[in-house]
């Protein structure tokens, strides 16, 4: 216990167990998978429709969807218990950057695009630097390649790639320590996938964060060269660095063209 109460690490996963509530009997999403990611590394979780790549990210980001609950083994983000985080569940908000799957079409339409970006600090702090916290929004919409003139259209006015780079840019407003995203090329153009695969890589090499992305670009994974896990039905079936990947007993080559 202590081992793991002491950690560098930013994620720790040992047999995590994650079940899926619905109106019938819960459905096992997640079953036993462990790994652990330590501050500035990279893990890409890959897999098929239903492997439960998006059950474990959600719960990993502190979901609050009562549909996800974890059931057995343990996970720590950033040292806060997931499993049962209590009062620290805001603490793993603010240490983590969110990007659930179809986050750009899910942004609050009600609000500006600067809004969007800073609501993650205007929720935290009482007070605010007005000036300062604009300056730090130009600042992302620059490195992800969207017009200063952005920040005040609604996200309606946008195109799905400029949304998707929104909740990217919202994902670092906090400047976290992890980065938690499901599939975060989502509607980008070909031309913009490296703006943001060089924001995350800058941050990782300048600040020590963490990132954990769901992705079946098979392409992607391998010119990042990253860490994977394979899930199928919840069990991790292979893993390893690019694409060499090992395969487990009965596991077998699918998504990334083994």
């Amino acid at each position: 216990m202590s081992r793991r109460q002491h950690s560098s690490n930013v994620i720790d996963c040992f047999d995590l167990v994650i079940d899926r509530i619905g109106h019938g009997a819960p459905t096992r999403a997640v079953d036993g998978v462990t790994f652990a990611l330590a501050p500035g590394d990279l893990i890409c979780v890959a897999g098929p429709t239903g492997s439960g790549k998006s059950t474990l990210v959600a719960a990993l980001a502190g979901s609050t969807d009562p549909s996800v609950r974890i059931v057995g083994g343990t996970a720590e983000v950033c040292g806060v218990n997931v499993r049962k985080p209590g009062r620290r569940h805001r603490e793993l908000t603010y240490l983590t950057g969110f990007i659930p799957q179809g986050a750009g079409a899910d942004l609050p339409p009600t609000l500006t695009v600067s809004e969007v970006i800073a609501e993650p600090i205007l929720i935290r702090e009482k007070r605010v630097n007005s000036k300062a916290l604009s300056i730090r929004i130009a600042t992302l919409l620059d490195e992800l390649h969207l017009p200063l003139g952005t920040a005040a259209k609604f996200p309606y006015e946008l195109s799905a790639g400029m949304r998707q780079r929104v909740a990217i840019a919202r994902a670092f407003v906090l400047e976290p320590r992890v980065l938690i995203a499901d599939e975060p090329l989502a509607n980008l153009d070909l031309e913009v996938r490296p703006v943001v695969f060089d924001a995350i890589t800058r941050r990782r090499k300048e600040q020590g964060m963490g990132a954990l992305l769901v992705t079946n670009d098979a392409a992607f994974i391998r010119e990042l060269n990253a860490e994977t896990l394979m899930l199928r039905a919840g069990h991790v079936v292979a893993r390893g660095v690019g694409k060499d990947l090992l395969w487990v007993p009965n596991g077998e080559a699918d998504s990334l063209g083994r």
